[in-house]
């Protein structure tokens, strides 16, 4: 097929998300009269230029709700800076620590100072700039399959590398947090954080309050494996009170 055509089927591809909110790989196969390798091509390069998020077999369109964050950076950015603060002065010299993928993670490794820290992580860009740090932790990586969804590694030997160790404490994003469920995310691949949680005496999940409340479709840690929840200044006394009702401890950063 001719590139003219390619980018067709690529702009088709689009419109019919929007119109119909999922698609699957064979669906569009069959609709294109081409090869389900062809059509993953497709949604892997559309994913890419940010107009879909890839699920199990197919694609969805990506939420309002991710599309309102990215116009909202200033306030996020502010947010997440607090967040991570309150999420460093928990951390104590010496500590054995994993930090997940993630950009409220990411503002975690910038604030880090203590001293004699080891720290595990699954991002190559995190790992970067840890190695940056004057605090000069000892860092480990989990290694495994690169997941470009998530820029992170994942998979068995990742999984594998961390039941190799124990660690004091988990610092980890969540794309939502269901009231009723726990931590939430439109990633299937939630098997490493779980991971990450049985490994780990004490498990800290870092969120922006406009993401607490929201539902998607996969369940990443359930209440009982989440220790804390660190949250900016906008969450409200309501859903503090509910979310300590399952046993979590609630810090709101200032």
């Amino acid at each position: 097929m001719s590139k003219r055509n390619t980018q067709q089927r690529r702009q088709l591809i689009v419109s019919m998300l929007i119109e119909q909110n999922e698609l699957s790989v064979d669906y569009l196969a069959q609709f294109f009269e081409t090869s389900e390798v062809t059509i993953r091509k497709d949604l892997r390069v559309l994913e890419e230029g940010g107009f879909l998020l890839r699920r199990y077999g197919g694609a969805i369109k990506i939420p309002s709700e991710m599309i309102e964050e990215e116009n909202n950076d200033e306030q996020l950015s502010k947010q997440k800076l607090a967040i991570a603060k309150a999420a460093r002065d928990i951390i104590a010299d010496h500590n054995r620590i994993i930090i997940d993928s993630g950009s409220t993670t990411g503002a975690l490794v910038k604030a880090l100072n203590q001293k004699g820290l080891v720290i595990m992580t699954n991002s190559l860009s995190l790992a970067n700039e840890l190695t940056t740090l004057e605090c000069e932790p000892t860092v480990l990586m989990t290694g495994g399959t690169w997941d470009a969804r998530s820029e992170s590694f994942q998979g068995k030997i990742a999984e594998n590398s961390l039941r190799s160790y124990d660690f004091d404490q988990l610092f980890i994003g969540a794309d939502g947090l269901d009231l009723e469920r726990g931590t939430t995310t439109f990633n299937e691949l939630v098997g490493l954080s779980q991971v990450m949680a049985e490994v780990s005496r004490e498990v800290i999940v870092l969120i922006e309050s406009q993401k607490i409340g929201r539902k998607m479709p996969n369940v990443e840690l359930n209440w009982a494996k989440i220790d804390k929840i660190i949250t900016d200044s906008q969450l409200s006394y309501e859903t503090k009170v509910l979310i300590e009702q399952n046993g979590v401890e609630v810090i709101v950063a200032k």
